[in-house]
């Protein structure tokens, strides 16, 4: 007979009905599989950690947004915002769903050509874009959208430069009456700084303005704000129309959005409070159609929402490594996902189920990852199952700014696995190796010998 695994016993407060200051009733379910993929099968065929994406969120995600929108409102176009996620892979499914691009940087803008966006369907937004970036951006009539009156001018010198007229944007900052208020981009709307710009590119007569565009804040949670900015881009708009007679083709309301994600420090968990797409869909659509807009003049409404599109897709999988007990006796469960692969672990709680079946018994624990740093914190206390070393985990809604915002750190950053609709796992992204590090490195002459 095999000997029973001995589990230390625990006092644990039992929570039922309403949730209270001790927390919502735990019920734990393990994630053994995504999208009918077992979870044991991808991490034995693509290694641990790892990334997976799956295609079928991602289109779900996508016709949900679109929808909640275009039942409100006549004409809406959608721009993927690569800074979110920029895996090829990933920006194609929303291509091929008919999502623009949406860039903040001259690779960017190379890295959405590359993946056949035309140049006319691409946003450029972004506070550093250099000559060669706007001479490029020009070059393939994108849209770009000027943040402040240098680049402004640069934009105009350049124009004359190469005889053209590029379509442009101003990005407008506004109190939303969300704090502290998002205002180190683009033009304020209060202080006349926005028409400030606009007069000026109205009266220079070598600029197209073809938008007005902000972008209010990160992980908003008051759908409300979104339709006071709607409303003064609005104000804008018609006042742009009864001084120059000049038609503003569309309002980008950029991004934003929330995922299911849980910010750190919430009562509730986000999959109750967060507003949903069309939360933000009526608030957004209901400004601007009450607006003095004329049918003739109502503007395309433009998004650019990324993390609420790809955030819940993501999953990382990874091992157990070790168990121990802090000095105050608190268990510390440590795995192979370290920060520098989860970035958003710093501002998210985000949910951790184990892959395969478990006890009854859970414990409050932190969970680290194996970095020789003491930030390297995945959860500073969460309630599992005991796990053991080759145990493995799914931690969820890691799609977004992770596999961006990632670093080689100590460890090498692990493959991405793409599941397709039709329950197929494929490589979007390679494993790191030495070489991926040491490949750009250059070694002089007179550092290339040693005797130790």
């Amino acid at each position: 007979m095999e000997k029973l695994r001995y589990e230390r016993p625990i006092i644990r407060r039992l929570d039922s009905e309403m949730p209270n200051k001790f927390g919502m009733r735990t019920d734990y379910r393990p994630t053994t599989q995504i999208d009918g993929v077992p979870v044991k099968s991808l991490i034995d065929k693509f290694g641990s950690p790892l990334f997976v994406i799956s295609e079928k969120v991602l289109r779900s995600q996508y016709r949900k947004a679109r929808k909640a929108f275009t039942t409100r409102y006549p004409k809406v176009q959608f721009a993927w915002s690569y800074k979110t996620n920029y895996i090829s892979a990933v920006c194609n499914v929303f291509h091929q769903e008919g999502s623009w691009a949406e860039v903040v940087s001259g690779f960017e803008f190379q890295k959405a050509l590359g993946n056949g966006v035309k140049g006319s369907k691409i946003i450029f937004n972004g506070p550093d874009k250099s000559e060669e970036d706007l001479e490029m951006a020009i070059q393939h009539n994108a849209l770009i959208h000027i943040d402040h009156l240098e680049e402004l001018y640069t934009l105009t010198e350049l124009a004359e430069r190469h005889n053209t007229k590029p379509r442009v944007a101003i990005r407008v900052n506004m109190d939303t009456g969300v704090y502290p208020m998002w205002d180190r981009f683009g033009f304020n709307y209060e202080n006349g700084q926005a028409w400030d710009a606009l007069n000026k590119i109205l009266h220079s007569g070598r600029l197209e303005l073809v938008g007005l565009h902000c972008h209010i804040g990160t992980f908003m949670l008051s759908a409300q704000a979104y339709a006071v900015a709607a409303g003064k881009l609005a104000e804008l708009a018609i006042g742009v129309q009864r001084k120059f007679n000049h038609t503003i083709k569309y309002i980008d309301m950029g991004g934003g959005f929330t995922s299911r994600n849980t910010l750190k420090g919430a009562y509730l968990p986000g999959t109750d409070t967060n507003p949903s797409f069309d939360d933000y869909a009526e608030a957004i659509t209901t400004a601007l159609l009450n607006a003095d807009f004329s049918s003739e003049f109502l503007p395309t409404l433009v998004l650019e929402t990324g993390r609420a599109l790809v955030d819940d897709a993501g999953y990382i999988l990874g091992t157990v490594i070790s168990n121990k007990r802090s000095s105050k006796g608190k268990r510390i469960t440590i795995v192979d996902i370290g920060v520098n692969l989860m970035f958003t672990s710093f501002w998210y709680d985000h949910k951790v189920t184990p892959a395969q079946e478990f006890t009854q018994y859970t414990e409050d624990t932190t969970l680290n990852g194996p970095l020789c740093m003491n930030i390297d914190v995945l959860r500073e206390s969460v309630s599992l199952p005991l796990l053991n070393k080759g145990d493995n985990i799914v931690v969820h809604s890691v799609g977004a700014y992770n596999m961006t915002q990632w670093m080689q750190f100590i460890t090498l950053r692990p493959a991405v696995v793409m599941i397709d609709n039709d329950g197929n796992p494929h490589i979007i992204r390679e494993k790191e190796n030495l070489n991926s590090v040491n490949g750009q490195e250059r070694i002089p002459n007179h550092l290339d010998h040693f005797e130790l």
